[in-house]
């Protein structure tokens, strides 16, 4: 089974933009070593702590600094996007880098809806509840496959690229869609699992085998905190939990230090929704990340992981998914 790393290009506190592009390069150098299949970037946007908002300039970027590895969007936020000039930058990319490049879409805006405006300014408003979702997908789709002679517009660079499409999600919607039009899935398991079992269903139930694929494709995200013992693990995951309460509550940041006792931080009842919305993780020493990433795997039986993880310290980090690596290798 492949695994893969979504990567955040987080912005710890004490650390600015540039060090976190240094880190991410790095990270995905080291990652190729390890093992890993693909090395994802995710499109956020008004996130002080989430420096990957100009997503395909870091593909381009990441993928100079690499060699094997696949590069691509996990996702880009086709909402925010005309799926013309999705198809013009991703062209490009494939351009420039061969067959290493993927294409996740997501349905979310990626952020709050006054920056999804400026993104977007004059946006229908279909756009905004991604009701033109479907249809921008088949749009973008074509613009990346065979050149059609009839079509007055066509995408330079773009036709012919076939970069390979993914549908990302967090519920039904996604999975149906993927199945439908007979694209690989990803699920947004690691802060999102409520209905992950249920969409892996759907998608495999409903899947149509199409000109991409003869057979469904079912990634699911998780996070991995990795470290010598099960203690600084469980130390090195209250950065995920501080960042995600203060997302929850509007109060966006860099990414918080870790701190020893996670309960002198949080109130009970945000502490019970956080550890909820990250059911879906692997935290400790490495036999413990192994044994619990591989309880994960026989209970929902993905075709690919994708490893993620917000940790503070970038060689913390960097030991993290070198566990997790280690880990799934040998399962």
């Amino acid at each position: 089974m492949r695994y893969s790393l979504l990567d955040l290009a987080p912005v710890p506190e004490g650390s600015e933009i540039p060090q976190s592009f240094a880190n991410s390069t790095d990270l995905a150098q080291q990652a190729e070593g390890w093992g890993y299949h693909r090395y994802w970037l995710a499109e956020h946007h008004n996130m002080p702590g989430i420096a990957s908002a100009a997503t395909a300039v870091l593909i381009g970027h990441i993928s100079s600094q690499t060699n094997t590895i696949r590069v691509g969007a996990g996702g880009i936020m086709l909402p925010n996007h005309a799926p013309y000039m999705v198809a013009e930058a991703f062209g490009t990319l494939a351009a420039l880098y061969g067959d290493r490049i993927d294409l996740g879409l997501g349905r979310a805006p990626g952020t709050d809806m006054q920056t999804a405006r400026a993104l977007r300014r004059g946006m229908a408003p279909g756009h905004a509840s991604g009701d033109s979702f479907p249809q921008d997908v088949i749009d973008l789709i074509g613009f990346l496959g065979p050149i059609d002679p009839d079509a007055k517009v066509r995408a330079f660079p773009g036709q012919n690229s076939n970069v390979p499409v993914w549908i990302l999600g967090s519920s039904l919607y996604g999975a149906q869609l993927a199945a439908q039009l007979g694209l690989p899935y990803a699920f947004a398991s690691h802060f999102a699992p409520q209905a992950l079992e249920e969409a892996l269903e759907v998608y495999r139930r409903a899947f149509r085998p199409s000109a991409y694929l003869d057979q469904p494709h079912a990634m699911m995200a998780v996070n991995v905190f990795g470290a010598e013992t099960d203690a600084e693990g469980i130390r090195l995951r209250t950065t995920m939990q501080q960042a995600f309460a203060r997302l929850r509550l509007g109060q966006p940041g860099k990414l918080p230090r870790p701190v020893d006792d996670i309960t002198q931080h949080l109130s009970p009842p945000v502490l019970a929704g956080v550890n909820e919305a990250l059911t879906i993780s692997a935290t400790g020493s490495p036999e413990t990340v192994k044994q619990e990433l591989s309880q994960i795997i026989m209970r929902y039986a993905p075709d690919e992981v994708i490893i993620t993880g917000q940790i503070h310290d970038h060689a913390a980090r960097l030991r993290s998914f070198e566990i997790a690596a280690a880990a799934l290798k040998s399962l």
